[in-house]
């Protein structure tokens, strides 16, 4: 037996055989070629495959993994319409006389190498994405055949690492896990793994091709790999994973069943969602209403900025769909990021602490009242909670709340009909814990982002992979932070919840609920998982 160690980015036992993948090898032609028109016309059918690709595989991904992990390949899709990466790949062919694969692969790498300069973390990733859209289009020009990188048996995948795209196009009935020598926990291709609840391990260094065909079993709880395990630990792992299973049938039972706690304290138990295409996960999971609607998607799916009856249209299917369970929707929380070419935003020397969300709105007044018009609009259809973002100061709040009356004001001499709605910010600074009691003399509820806050608490860029053994989600400072917001919300009547991915840490379910948190939004899978939790625990009793 052999056993190697990775990272891993999903809790659960898969057990079955290795398969290795292996990346298809490009052999490319660089010499000069004489016919330079039908270069750059091969090089044309290519990219409009490679774009018809992407809409493909957002849709696949849309289906398997979620709104979040499907904007993947819409920011691929632009990327591939990009005309100055386009223009580039050209004159490599019509200035150099160069062939259609080797201008490809010329320009894309140049394009990559120019985002893995850059400073800002985001941009960095930028450039996997790079490599990902042109291996799309080199598979086209050389036809490479990728649908076969499974084969026919429900199997482990293997491999150095995984983009996007190949991880969207497996077959989701072959693959029974994933192990690759590189990646990070914030990679797309770790949060497609998630969303598809698949046991995989990053890092794993010590892959060897001599693994093929062999049995295995991933160890997510444990963070290693078994290869050819021993019958002791196979019945071992084996009853594992069917314990797992029993575990899920389980929570089946949950569903309709309040989140109260044995001495009688209940708790609102909410989904985070990303789009409209996340419904169905929200009713499927039984969560009580949404807590957290990420309404950047109408911003990134546009290719200019979108109307207020676009707005309207994706806000009011959502709450009509939802109600009447409470649908909370953030308003625009563009930049750091999140960015989006239309918007004409500067590059920032530290994009996290620069011009985003509500700042960017107060700014563009005109831009806001657009989306704050479309959500008043849509209130009339259901339960809504309208949020604003990054919220620091009470003056941010009460322009905002300005605004929104002035919206109100306009609607109503327009005839339209309006909804009751609830007024909410998001606590995500330390700033906004220290003024708390005087935000909640202003709003209707708080809604703590704690990846937000603990990155601002603790001074940790938490899309720097290497600051991963720095960032301490249970920092004292972060849970005291979390308690002071709470009594500052219950001295002024405003209920407290948490969006942030620490709603879902079960090893603080009862800290939560012994602080006084009112709701908890996590993501949709987590829903029942907390539940069972709030139903064992008992706050009549000390902690253990």
């Amino acid at each position: 037996m052999v056993v190697a160690t990775g990272k891993s980015i999903l809790n659960g036992i898969a057990i079955g055989k290795i398969k290795i993948y292996k990346a298809p090898v490009y052999d490319i032609y660089e010499g000069i070629v004489e016919d330079i028109e039908r270069e750059v016309e091969r090089f044309n059918e290519a990219i409009e495959k490679a774009i018809a690709d992407q809409s493909v595989l957002y849709e696949k991904a849309l289906k398997d993994a979620g709104e979040e992990s499907a904007a993947i390949f819409e920011a691929h899709q632009m990327m591939l319409e990009d005309e100055d990466l386009q223009d580039s790949t050209r004159e490599i062919i019509t200035e150099q006389k160069r062939g259609a694969e080797y201008a490809t692969k010329t320009a894309f790498d140049n394009y990559a190498q120019m985002f893995a300069e850059m400073d800002d973390p985001y941009m960095q990733a930028r450039s996997a994405d790079l490599i990902d859209i042109e291996a799309t289009v080199l598979d086209f020009l050389l036809g490479n055949d990728t649908s076969s990188m499974q084969g026919t048996e429900p199997s482990i995948l293997v491999a150095e690492d995984l983009a996007p795209s190949e991880t969207v196009k497996l077959d989701k009935s072959l693959l029974l896990g994933m192990i690759t020598r590189e990646g990070s926990a914030n990679s797309h291709t770790a949060i497609l793994a998630r969303s598809m609840n698949l046991p995989s391990l990053i890092q794993c260094k010590e892959i060897d091709d001599s693994w093929d065909g062999k049995l295995a079993i991933i160890d997510g709880y444990n963070s290693c790999v078994y290869i050819e395990p021993t019958k002791e630990l196979l019945k071992t792992l084996t009853a594992k994973h069917d314990e797992d299973v029993r575990k899920l049938a389980l929570l089946e039972e949950l569903k309709g069943k309040p989140s109260t706690t044995l001495d009688g304290t209940s708790v609102h138990i909410y989904a985070n969602i990303g789009g409209p295409s996340d419904l169905g996960f929200v009713n499927e999971n039984d969560a009580e209403g949404v807590g957290l609607f990420r309404s950047e998607f109408v911003y990134l799916n546009s290719k200019e900025e979108p109307t207020e009856e676009q707005q309207f249209a994706a806000y009011k299917r959502v709450v009509e769909t939802l109600a009447p369970k409470q649908v909370i929707i953030r308003t625009c929380d563009i930049g750091a990021d999140k960015t989006i070419d239309y918007m004409n935003l500067d590059k920032e020397e530290n994009p996290a602490l620069g011009f985003r969300a509500i700042r960017i709105c107060l700014t563009r007044k005109d831009f806001f009242k657009k989306q704050l018009r479309a959500l008043l609009r849509a209130s009339a259809y259901g339960n809504m909670g309208i949020m604003f973002p990054m919220i620091i100061s009470k003056w941010e709040l009460m322009e905002a709340k300005a605004l929104l009356k002035e919206c109100e004001d306009e609607l109503k001499a327009e005839g339209h009909k309006i909804g009751k709605y609830e007024l909410g910010i998001m606590i995500e600074t330390p700033a906004a814990v220290l003024c708390a009691d005087d935000l909640a003399e202003e709003c209707d509820f708080f809604s703590l982002g704690t990846n937000d806050l603990t990155q601002y608490t603790c001074a940790i860029d938490r899309q720097n992979a290497k600051l991963e053994r720095f960032s301490d989600t249970h920092h004292p400072a972060v849970l005291k932070s979390i308690q002071m917001t709470i009594d500052a919300g219950h001295r002024h009547g405003t209920w407290v919840g948490i969006c942030g991915e620490l709603g879902a840490d079960p090893t603080l379910t009862e800290t939560f609920l012994r602080m006084g948190v009112d709701e908890l939004s996590v993501n949709p899978k987590s829903v029942l998982p907390l539940r069972k939790i709030v139903r064992s625990v008992d706050l009549s009793k000390p902690e253990a």
